[in-house]
């Protein structure tokens, strides 16, 4: 049996990085090492830049989320609220709401406010459940914690890091496009002048 020869499977990427490789290869043209010289510049900037990037984010997050939480810590309280009646069973189509029962609280200054306020399902009349108020006693959101804060800067970083990437991604399609462009007319232009070699022979 005469065994055939495979030729080595190739794929697209190796095909790309072995058209614009670094070497001596007299058909690499320029715009094909002006190409590779630009990939590479633009992968050594995100390596060089994305944590200075990611650190600068994550810190200007940081720093507002952490004044923020700083000045809800100061304007808000956590009071006790006495419910003066049992909240309601939960509502099987409403299985992600938690129901509401008329409550009364204390503010810091002894003005005594009452309003709903979201328990769990049967929560007996009389109970004492903690809330946020403001100052002036109107309910709220806790003030922000430190594993929020935290997760903002963290969100932050990534957003900084995959924005730095799109943008070189994007720097590297419009030059990689120019260079097709010139590719092309260089490609006409040698045409224009081997086609009418090539037509006399036929």
């Amino acid at each position: 049996m005469r065994s055939e020869r495979r030729m080595p499977r190739v794929s697209r990427l190796g095909r790309f990085m072995r058209g614009r490789r670094p070497d001596h290869n007299p058909l690499r043209r320029g715009s094909d090492r002006v190409e590779t010289a630009t990939m590479a510049a633009l992968v050594i900037a995100f390596v060089a830049a994305g944590p200075f990037v990611a650190l600068g984010c994550g810190s200007i997050v940081y720093a507002r989320a952490h004044q923020t939480q700083l000045a809800e810590q100061s304007s808000r309280h956590q009071v006790v609220a006495v419910l003066l009646n049992t909240a309601p069973e939960q509502n099987p189509r409403e299985m992600l709401l938690l129901p509401e029962a008329l409550a009364r609280w204390s503010t810091p200054e002894g003005k005594v406010v009452t309003g709903d306020v979201t328990v769990p399902p049967g929560t007996a009349a009389g109970t004492a459940v903690l809330v946020w108020t403001t100052r002036d006693g109107q309910l709220t959101d806790p003030p922000l914690a430190d594993s929020q804060v935290a997760g903002q800067m963290v969100l932050a970083e990534t957003f900084g890091v995959v924005t730095l990437a799109t943008l070189l991604i994007i720097t590297g399609l419009l030059i990689r496009n120019t260079l097709d462009k010139r590719r092309m007319a260089s490609w006409d232009a040698d045409w224009l002048a081997t086609g009418p070699r090539w037509t006399r022979h036929r």
